[in-house]
């Protein structure tokens, strides 16, 4: 999916691809642009123990650990949110869980995302990010035993 790009790569990519964008309402449009393109999950995933608790919308997030790095997999019932988690999926999926859990994440605010979301939206976001570093620490737990 991402090749070798690191992550911090990956979130210079993100920042660059906002910078082209003038206004906000542009932005909100490409990120839900971003989540139309987001892979469509499987329905065996939509269960209550991949909902992501804090999140105002529905969102669903899986992963699976192969060959050291972990894939997500993400899917929300509210399109903005859908693309929120397609970007957090776009930066850290295909690594390893060290590197998702020292991940700075600083293109979030390097975008203005906190400042322009609702404090609801801003609360799941977070979320987001909580439970996939969640994830990223129990991977990494069992990989060292």
């Amino acid at each position: 999916m991402n090749g070798n790009t690191s992550i911090k790569e990956r979130e210079e990519e993100i920042t660059e691809e906002f910078s082209l964008f003038d206004s906000w309402e542009e932005k909100y449009e490409y990120i839900i642009d971003l989540g139309k393109n987001l892979e469509p999950l499987d329905e065996k995933y939509k269960v209550p123990e991949n909902i992501i608790k804090g999140c105002q919308s529905t969102v669903w997030l899986t992963s699976e650990f192969k060959d050291g790095k972990i894939f997500y997999k993400a899917d929300s019932d509210a399109v903005i949110v859908k693309g929120l988690i397609s970007m957090l999926i776009k930066v850290l999926s295909d690594n390893t869980p060290d590197e998702i859990l020292n991940a700075k994440l600083d293109f979030i605010n390097d975008i203005g995302m906190m400042t322009h979301l609702a404090q609801t939206r801003s609360n799941g976001l977070l979320s987001m990010i909580k439970q996939i570093k969640n994830y990223a620490l129990a991977y990494k737990s069992v990989a060292s035993n």
